[in-house]
């Protein structure tokens, strides 16, 4: 492959008699600079899906609504990309406190996936600045408990790790050895703060590749690395809200994404990538509007099947409204929720579940949870590829 520009070098490194190279990033931004032919018009398109999302507020009743469940599909998706099992159906009925239809620890580290995210726009709200204190914050309550509670949550890693192989010496790809990161990190934090030269979806692009070269934790780098694309957007005030996530593209691409990463470090083709991320911005952002549509007209379409029913009470269309927030939920919670009586939420229920609204989803008779299955339908829908 022609090489473009040096993005790095490779130290020689050993471990227990074995030879192998680690990689170590150069600095961000590239030099020589991007060139931008070929990139501004994408650039420009990129810039204009992404407002379009932004103004979901505009037409959604309750874009918190959107949001709440957005954040799980993305949570989802981004934890499925590292292995576990768990479907966004698993992650409600673990946080309506059922028991879910994969391992716990699975469900677990989706939950965790989703507090780690709300926890970093939390600070950021508050002012806090996105730097290295704060990924390490998420990162802590990323892998707080299960499987990863082994692996220095909230830590840099002060040991070497690799992707892909069983050691070094055959990984495909090994990171900076631990005495490095410290000024590899620092680069890319400084590059975070600088002063508006680089167009922020650009910035985003290049950031995300450099995280996931450094790979400064020993276990989480990809979900940490995703979490801040999200968040640079936030920050940089692209969006108000955390509503665009490349989990899905990069799943759905898996091989080409890791490709993308490599090319960079072997030729310095950081246009390539750059280009690769900005038609995942048009895409993602582009299925979130189309979702939030989608969502909008199914609440519509049922609140008007429910409004046709005989002998409509206020307590029926509570209930109805109270699954819009929660499509994964028992009759218990929702008294809770609303302060409604339970009858009178169970008789809400079987109402719903008479007219396909609502449906039962454990067969049981006592402690039942009902799911608002086609605005789940709606949000678990992949494109086909």
């Amino acid at each position: 492959m022609r090489k473009i520009r040096e993005t790095g070098s490779y130290i020689a490194c050993s471990t227990s008699g074995e030879c192998y190279k680690a990689y170590v990033p150069a600095p961000l931004p590239p030099e020589p600079p991007l060139n931008m032919e070929g990139l501004s018009n994408l650039l420009a398109e990129a810039s204009t899906a992404l407002g379009r999302l932004d103004g979901l507020a505009g037409f959604l009743p309750d874009v918190s609504l959107f949001i709440y469940m957005y954040v799980r599909k993305e949570a989802v998706l981004s934890s499925q990309i590292e292995g576990t099992q768990s479907t966004l159906s698993d992650l409600l009925l673990y946080e309506n406190r059922q028991a879910p239809g994969v391992p716990l620890e699975d469900v677990q580290e989706v939950s965790n996936y989703v507090a780690g995210l709300n926890h970093g726009l939390d600070r950021i709200r508050e002012g806090f600045p996105l730097c290295l204190r704060l990924l390490r914050e998420i990162h802590e309550i990323l892998l707080s408990g299960g499987r990863g509670n082994a692996k220095r949550p909230g830590e840099f890693r002060k040991s070497q790790n690799w992707i892909g192989g069983s050691r070094p010496g055959n990984a495909r790809f090994v990171p900076p050895p631990p005495e490095y990161l410290g000024e590899a990190l620092g680069a890319l934090e400084k590059f975070l703060h600088d002063d508006g030269r680089t167009p922020v979806l650009i910035k985003a692009a290049l950031a995300h590749l450099q995280f996931e070269t450094i790979h400064p934790f020993l276990d989480g780098n990809g979900r940490i690395g995703r979490l801040l694309i999200a968040l640079l957007l936030c920050v940089q005030g692209v969006l108000k809200e955390p509503i665009l996530y490349l989990s899905l593209y990069f799943k759905t691409r898996r091989s080409d994404y890791y490709d993308q990463l490599q090319r960079v470090r072997e030729t310095g083709d950081w246009e390539e990538w750059v280009r690769f991320f900005l038609m995942g911005v048009i895409e993602t952002a582009g299925q979130g509007v189309a979702a939030a549509r989608n969502i909008l007209d199914l609440f519509e379409k049922d609140r008007a099947r429910i409004e046709g029913l005989n002998a409509v009470s206020p307590a029926l269309l509570k209930v109805f409204t109270d699954l819009q927030k929660r499509p994964v939920t028992s009759a218990k919670e929702i008294a809770a929720r609303t302060g409604l009586t339970l009858p009178t939420v169970n008789t809400a229920l079987k109402r719903l579940a008479s007219i396909g609204v609502a449906e039962e989803i454990t067969g049981r008779q006592r402690d039942r949870v009902f799911a608002y299955k086609e605005y789940l339908g709606i949000l678990q829908q992949e494109p086909v590829k």
